[in-house]
């Protein structure tokens, strides 16, 4: 299956990223043990590695890092 969307942003609640995977109207959510001050380019690899453990596809366009 194909991801719509792929949104990561920190949660500071929780002092982890989330990592929301919107397909149609359903919505996965994941967190990501990497540090806040972790690069874009790893924390969108760790997002799209987490697409792919869902078994879904995504491209590394459709990832969304939010800080």
């Amino acid at each position: 299956m194909r991801a719509d969307q792929v949104d990561v942003s920190w949660d500071p609640g929780k002092a982890k990223w989330l990592i929301r995977i919107v397909n149609g109207e359903e919505v996965i959510r994941r967190y990501c043990s990497l540090p806040k001050n972790a690069d874009e380019k790893a924390v969108a690899a760790a997002a799209q590695k987490t697409v792919q453990d869902e078994g879904y596809e995504a491209d590394a366009a459709l990832v969304s890092v939010r800080r």
